[in-house]
């Protein structure tokens, strides 16, 4: 990182590597605490400030044996213990924190697809032993703003004011824009956005959920007390943005009586129109570049929640892992670099329109084991050998370089 010229390094801590038993009661580790220790010196001792993720979906499993995880209001008190050991050990070098990542992915991911821990859905949306696709993704979104919401007000009652950090909460969003130009599908956009990104940042800027999901939803949404929503509005010092793709929006009236977060915002996403993709397909089939969708999604923000200062916390392309191509060819990554070239481009549009931007991390420095992808795709400007965890830098890093040079 010090050799490519990146002042900022994005990563998070290990829940259960701090408490392994997901709460007090368990004890803390100790050696957890001196790892991350050691690597926050270091980031330092290098000049890269760190930008901690306190929650990356890895729930300790004790937690979710014993009150199903984020389905219980009682994760928000062990969450809040968690993140006070976080804020108290790292906080006098740690300046910027990210309560939660990708909350969005978590439920989704978790409660109506099935293929991230724990697993549960409903059928048609997956094939799971237990779960409801229509109650539990709702459910487990609003104990999640809830543990971000008690965690910001704990650090700003008890810690900020000395530490002088920020926090934010790092949020995933395609870009939506109707398939073709009538109210319907206008509006059906704008429902696909409020169900993707609305449902976690009006909360944290408005204080509630958007109007078309209360409307859609109806009583399987909860509701925030009064007290809840207090807390909530403005919990944040700056917004994470992940951005990967946009989609084509069309208006879809439910049909069935089968209730389930995939329907409820009556909206159909695709990336074809007429035929012909909204851009070039990555390894990850419901990847698609089009990079200004990065400068549409930034003005939107900026015009519809009083211009929020924002890091894009994650923007990368992924390609398949190829073992049968030799590495010269494997590191000449020229997607990647048109990708970043492109995405940087309209990055800038949106900063001289006057969004508030004030940093940008490719998603990601190396390759990675990426989800329930594993290791069959490669995000990063860094090539691992997986065999031999040897790192070689791709054309894509050495573009990097320059562009952070100027």
């Amino acid at each position: 990182m010090k050799y490519l010229g990146i002042d900022a390094y994005r990563m998070s801590i290990e829940w259960s590597r701090i408490l392994p038993e997901g709460s007090l009661e368990g004890g803390v580790n100790r050696e957890g605490i001196d790892h991350y220790n050691n690597v926050i010196n270091e980031l330092l001792a290098n000049g890269i400030q760190p930008f901690v993720t306190i929650f990356h979906w890895d729930l300790p499993q004790a937690l979710e044996d014993a009150y199903g995880g984020f389905l219980s209001p009682n994760i928000v008190k062990d969450y809040t213990d968690y993140v006070d050991i976080c804020f108290r050990e790292f906080g006098d070098r740690v300046k910027h924190w990210i309560t939660l990542n990708e909350p969005f992915s978590y439920a989704y991911g978790g409660y109506v697809a099935g293929s991230y821990a724990p697993g549960h859905c409903s059928y048609p949306d997956g094939n799971c032993t237990i779960g409801n696709s229509g109650t539990e993704p709702y459910i487990v979104a609003h104990h999640l703003l809830l543990s971000h919401a008690a965690a910001v007000k704990l650090y700003r009652e008890r810690y900020q004011a000395y530490q002088k950090g920020v926090l934010g909460i790092s949020l995933i969003t395609n870009w939506m824009i109707p398939s073709t130009s009538s109210k319907s599908n206008d509006d059906a956009a704008q429902r696909a956005i409020d169900f993707m990104f609305g449902w976690f940042w009006d909360p944290i800027a408005l204080g509630d959920y958007p109007l078309s999901m209360r409307a859609l939803v109806g009583e399987r949404l909860p509701k925030f007390t009064k007290e809840q929503s207090i807390m909530l509005k403005g919990s944040y010092d700056f917004l994470g943005l992940n951005y990967y793709t946009t989609n084509y929006v069309h208006n879809a009236p439910s049909k069935s009586n089968i209730v389930s977060y995939k329907t409820d915002s009556q909206a159909n996403q695709t990336a074809v129109k007429n035929g012909k993709l909204i851009g070039p397909q990555e390894a990850i089939d419901f990847l698609h570049v089009y990079p200004k969708g990065l400068e549409e999604l930034l003005v939107y923000i900026k015009k519809r929640y009083n211009n929020p200062l924002i890091y894009v916390t994650e923007n990368g392309v992924c390609e398949f892992n190829n073992a049968s191509i030799p590495l010269k060819e494997a590191l000449n990554d020229q997607m990647r670099v048109d990708f970043y070239k492109g995405h940087t481009y309209y990055l800038h549009r949106a900063i001289q329109q006057g969004v508030n931007v004030k940093g940008y991390f490719p998603w990601t420095l190396m390759d990675d084991f990426e989800w329930d992808f594993g290791f069959s795709v490669r995000f990063g400007l860094i090539f691992v050998d997986y065999k031999t965890l040897k790192r070689y830098p791709k054309r894509s890093a050495y573009w990097y370089k320059n562009f952070l040079k100027g």
